[in-house]
């Protein structure tokens, strides 16, 4: 391995683990953000499809904390149950399987994200996540017409 790869695959896992320290200490609004900021550059970019609940680019640490207040706002819960990782270097390719539960239908979904994450200078500067059907997860997050919400969707 090259010393780029080791680096870049030591970030991410360490980002990944501060990331889960966050969401045990209350996550988004309860938790510091302190926990995460080491581990993204100042002017990080976050880049999420425009048809998610929390779609558009995010810029920077408070844009990263409005993201994740976004995202605590749309699920409930918010579960990693596989983690891959594809490639690594100075872009890394990251397979992800989670299973969410909404807030506003209560409705369970498990899909998968593909994100493209950029590492330069030992932090986190771009990251690009890639999502199989953005309209079965915007539509999951709707709030239900009538009736229980227990219904879960996977989304392949």
């Amino acid at each position: 391995m090259t010393r780029s790869t080791t680096d870049s695959t030591t970030v991410l896992t360490s980002m990944y683990a501060a990331e889960a320290a966050y969401m045990a200490a209350g996550g988004p609004g309860r938790a510091s953000f302190e926990l995460l900021a080491p581990y993204f550059a100042t002017d990080v970019v976050l880049h999420q499809a425009g048809g998610l609940p929390y779609g558009g680019t995010w810029r920077g640490h408070a844009g990263m904390e409005q993201f994740f207040l976004a995202m605590a706002r749309t699920w409930e819960s918010f579960e990693l149950l596989e983690q891959r990782f594809l490639a690594t270097g100075e872009t890394s390719v990251v397979h992800t399987l989670v299973r969410v539960r909404a807030h506003a239908s209560g409705r369970e979904l498990t899909f998968p994200i593909l994100q493209t994450i950029t590492v330069t200078d030992g932090r986190v500067s771009e990251v690009h996540p890639f999502c199989w059907d953005t309209a079965a997860i915007a539509a999951a997050c709707a709030p239900l017409p009538e009736g229980p919400a227990a219904k879960e969707v996977v989304v392949s």
